[in-house]
């Protein structure tokens, strides 16, 4: 009898530690979606990704994608909920259904349209390369024989691999995000970093860091929102909200405080 006791006690308490914990990301956030519901717009982003999306001092999520994608769910009506996901499980995270959207600097690629819907382009970006400003690397030619960072799973990655010069490199150095891939640049574990433009000038600048930007691009590219494949309904009205961001002035502001400038793209 105490032995059927015992055993019923731990089954109990089992199932209330089982439904009391759930998983959490290093932020305190759940990883699932708990607001699956229609008044909360929940986005998946890279926290390491600014000036779109990383965290400040304080550990906030903040930057350019989060005031728009605030601006938007006000617009819609909605609550927004920001959550950290791992990037290179991205289109995971949204086919189930863990997240509404990804809106942090997503790159439009055929590659990405046969598993996600994008919305229409609100940003335009190219693919560089950073290198120390004593490097003598001065064009993507001289990539030959070299170590080259870049973040897995990124669009970076598509355009170094879709260039010839990535038969030549030496070694392709993968990192989780593009923060420490360009900290690795400076003690010189890597000779240049593939990375979005409006990171790499933000980095630089941020950072005061001793690096340049070749000029010769990798290759353009135009940021997009991304939803589920079924999920035609969020896709229109994510693109009738980015209408209305772009006309009404309030992404201007948000770009200009981040910019410096109003870099919204434009098909116009």
């Amino acid at each position: 009898m105490k032995k059927l006791l015992l055993f019923f006690t731990v089954l109990v308490m089992g199932i209330f530690l089982f439904t009391a914990c759930g998983g959490t990301s290093d932020s305190g956030e759940t990883t699932a979606n708990p607001d699956n519901d229609d008044q909360t717009f929940v986005i998946g982003v890279d926290d390491q990704f600014p000036p779109l999306g990383y965290r400040d001092e304080s550990g906030e999520i903040v930057g350019f994608d989060i005031d728009l994608a605030k601006i938007a769910a006000e617009k819609l009506g909605m609550d927004l909920r920001v959550q950290q996901i791992d990037w290179a499980a991205k289109e995971l995270e949204l086919e189930q259904g863990n997240i509404d959207a990804i809106w942090n600097g997503l790159t439009i690629t055929p590659e990405r349209e046969e598993v996600m819907l994008f919305t229409d382009p609100y940003l335009e970006n190219e693919q560089v390369v950073v290198v120390p400003k004593d490097s003598e690397i001065k064009t993507v030619s001289d990539l030959a024989l070299k170590k080259v960072g870049l973040q897995s799973g990124s669009s970076a990655e598509d355009a170094l691999t879709g260039n010839p010069i990535s038969d030549q490199v030496q070694e392709i150095v993968t990192y989780d995000d593009n923060v420490a891939a360009l900290q690795d640049l400076s003690i010189g574990r890597t000779d240049a970093v593939v990375v979005d433009l409006v990171v790499a000038n933000w980095y630089i600048k941020e950072n005061n860091s001793d690096y340049v930007v070749l000029e010769e691009a990798l290759a353009p590219e135009k940021y997009g929102v991304a939803v589920a494949k079924d999920n035609t309904e969020l896709q229109e009205k994510l693109n009738a909200v980015l209408d209305e961001i772009k006309s009404d002035g309030s992404g201007e502001e948000a770009s200009i405080q981040w910019f410096g400038s109003n870099i919204l793209y434009s098909e116009s």
